[in-house]
């Protein structure tokens, strides 16, 4: 039973049982695990990709978005400068009427976003006004210069320490010579961009600056701190020159800013818009959800629903048919994988398989058992009958050898009759043993030498006998001539050494690695060099060699004969 086990555990349980263990079960899944993620990765690449296309998108339209709301504060300013060069076109002549003051003033109450109006002869007195910067020079203004000097209209900046542009309109005579100006004093924050624009990005700043890129009025003026010579003063120049490109920049303070500026009005004055830009996240606002998180999501719900699901339906049934399987490895065939009757159909095909198996091992095994059963009776039979038959033939010559009168011939019969004894004493130990193929070596030499100094016993002086044997389970082919060696050599000890004087047998039997050693040691008178070389010499020396061994006589100590057969230790 153990050995079809072990026989099956080779043939078939090492796949499961040693094959796909625990580990490499997990080993399976996170390769398929894996095998999986990397088939969505095109798909996670392919949507990183889209992500940084829209990210680019998105920043190009905030970058438009800004400047197209600098264009738009541009234009909603310049509107209110032409409607400021229209309302001065009207009040013309309203410095020759004798109520101008009044008049002026009650218009500057109804308009809103208007500090002045004042009406300037040619040589720039003041012929008319209503609001601030009365009693102002401005013969050494640069708009009234740049009016007297033939421009229709200006723009330009009233004065640094006051915050409002001067829109002026010259006035002429019939014959076209110059008769003074219209000037309308605009505070610069009625022109200031609205930054709660929606179209703008969160934390937008605005600014007007003049045609040298000074800061006229902004709502904060450290985000537009224009260092000379920096990258912004230079930017600046190229928007004057007609290049409306955004800039992103770091300002003054250190923080990264991108700029968009419009002409105003002419040359003289612009809009410039600043939005915060800390990093590119900033110019698009993505949807998270739909951009990076969603296909993230699907590539992490994907692989670990890879993971569970080949734990599930894969993983969890192969380490179950593994535990069936190493069981039938140890020989544990009465188990059947019977859970796997709920598994998919793949793994109940696989249980089909090896229940099928398991039967068909049972089968063979519970045949293979009864053959060996009958076997083993038979040959115990054989065993036993072959012993009987011997002692049969033991039996004949001890009836032959009592009927002879020749002493020599009864001694011939005798050893031949102690021979077929011993013989006929290994099959009985055979058959009496568990295995009936192999006997032990240390059980036999004491039952031989009982056997054989029984024999003798009567017939002389007494002869006691001691076995030192050590354990060898044996081949009975090895048995056999080694048996035969010792009947000869207790033989001889018992009859030329202890047949007067009785005595002690000593029996020795050593394994030592590879080699073994039979010894039979008397405490006799010993050889003499005289003494010839018998039959039994010769057949000792026969026996040693079907052992591969060879046979020595030597001197016991203090006296007797030691017998020695040293030969190669046989193999069960």
């Amino acid at each position: 039973m153990r050995r079809l086990g072990r026989a099956f555990g080779r043939r078939f349980g090492r796949p499961f049982g040693k094959g796909l263990s625990r580990q490499k079960f997990k080993g399976i899944r996170f390769r398929l695990g894996m095998a999986m993620a990397i088939a969505l990765a095109p798909f996670l690449i392919l949507s990183a990709f889209q992500v940084d296309s829209a990210f680019r998108d998105q920043a190009e339209e905030r970058r438009i978005d800004l400047h197209l709301a600098a264009e738009r504060s541009a234009v909603a300013a310049r509107t209110r400068l032409e409607g400021a060069s229209t309302l001065l076109q009207a009040l013309r002549f309203e410095g020759t009427s004798p109520f101008c003051e009044e008049r002026l003033g009650a218009l500057l109450e109804r308009l809103d976003g208007y500090a002045t109006l004042v009406r300037y002869s040619a040589t720039g007195q003041v012929i008319c006004s209503a609001g601030v910067m009365q009693g102002v020079d401005v013969t050494q203004r640069g708009w009234f210069i740049r009016l007297r000097a033939g421009n229709d209209w200006v723009v330009s900046r009233a004065q640094r320490d006051f915050p409002a542009l001067v829109t002026g309109l010259r006035i002429e005579r019939p014959m076209g010579r110059f008769d003074g100006a219209m000037a309308a004093v605009i505070p610069l924050e009625s022109l200031q961009p609205d930054t709660r624009d929606p179209a703008l990005p969160q934390g937008s700043e605005a600014a007007l600056v003049d045609s040298e890129g000074q800061v006229l009025v902004a709502t904060d003026p450290a985000a537009f701190d224009m260092e000379p010579g920096g990258r912004l003063a230079e930017w600046f120049q190229e928007m004057r020159a007609g290049d409306d490109r955004v800039l992103e920049v770091r300002d003054s303070g250190g923080e990264r800013r991108a700029y968009a500026g419009s002409a105003m009005s002419g040359q003289d004055v612009y809009v410039l818009l600043a939005a915060p830009s800390p990093g590119l996240l900033s110019w698009a606002r993505l949807n998270p959800i739909g951009s990076i998180l969603l296909p993230l999501a699907a590539w992490v719900t994907a692989f670990v629903a890879v993971i569970l699901v080949a734990e599930r339906v894969v993983v969890r049934w192969l380490d179950y048919l593994e535990r069936i399987a190493a069981l039938y490895a140890r020989g544990r065939f009465t188990v059947r994988p019977v859970a796997a009757v709920n598994a998919p159909t793949e793994i109940r095909v696989l249980a089909n398989t090896l229940d099928g198996l398991a039967e068909a091992v049972s089968i063979r095994d519970q045949s293979l058992l009864d053959s060996l059963a009958e076997k083993d009776v038979l040959m115990r039979e054989i065993h036993h009958r072959v012993k009987n038959n011997l002692q049969i033939i033991s039996s004949l010559l001890s009836l032959q050898q009592r009927a002879l009168s020749d002493d020599g011939a009864r001694m011939a019969l005798g050893d031949t009759r102690q021979r077929i004894s011993a013989l006929a004493l290994i099959y009985r130990t055979l058959y009496q043993s568990d295995d009936i193929r192999h006997a032990d070596a240390a059980v036999f030499l004491h039952d031989l030498v009982g056997q054989l100094v029984a024999s003798e016993a009567g017939r002389g002086p007494a002869v006691s006998s001691r076995v030192e044997a050590d354990s060898l389970v044996m081949d009975p082919d090895k048995l056999a001539p080694m048996a035969l060696w010792l009947v000869e050599a207790i033989s001889n000890a018992l009859k030329h050494a202890l047949a007067d004087r009785g005595g002690t047998l000593i029996v020795r039997f050593t394994v030592d690695g590879d080699s073994s050693v039979l010894e039979v040691e008397d405490d006799g008178p010993g050889l003499s060099e005289t003494d010839p070389v018998g039959v039994g010499r010769t057949l000792m020396t026969a026996f040693a060699k079907q052992l591969r061994g060879t046979t020595e006589v030597l001197p016991a100590s203090p006296r007797g004969t030691r017998v020695r057969m040293t030969f190669v230790t046989p193999s069960a």
